[in-house]
């Protein structure tokens, strides 16, 4: 099962990620209170999962993701794919492409990171997030349409 391993925020730019047991998601902002929610922006939310943070000897936050996932495969997932975490409702946006501020982090990550920094999410229904909810994928449009015609 894919659950929420860790929640984090940044309270300001370029500060430290402050860990959180629960986080409100802001419709179409981000999670409340982080200085990356931009209402209508494609990077509201950053998924990274643990599987990625672990082979690369990396401590969960330290790339500056709101949700460490674990058993789920970020990086697979598919821009417009939707994730469903209780009430709240994620939309894959986009590839986070990993930044020149992963050098200060380690030289070299910003090379590492290429195609597993993550995934970007718009937050289309928003709610209340807790360590340890499950993430259940939601069919895609295509996917469902295949179904009826099996």
């Amino acid at each position: 099962m894919a659950k929420i391993l860790h929640l984090f925020r940044a309270p300001k730019r370029h500060t430290p990620m402050e860990a959180l047991a629960t986080a409100r998601a802001v419709e179409n902002s981000g999670l409340e209170g982080c200085a990356h929610a931009r209402p209508g922006g494609k990077r509201q939310v950053l998924l990274v999962d643990a599987e990625t943070l672990g082979s690369l000897q990396l401590a969960p936050g330290i790339i500056r993701e709101n949700m460490t996932t674990e058993g789920l495969d970020v990086n697979a997932l598919q821009v417009g794919q939707k994730l469903r975490i209780g009430s709240v409702l994620l939309e894959v946006s986009a590839v986070c492409e990993p930044c020149e501020q992963m050098e200060a982090i380690r030289p070299g990550l910003q090379q590492e990171l290429q195609g597993r920094r993550g995934m970007l999410c718009r937050v289309l229904s928003g709610g209340t997030l807790n360590r340890g909810d499950a993430i259940v994928l939601q069919a895609t449009p295509s996917a469902r349409q295949s179904d009826l015609e099996s």
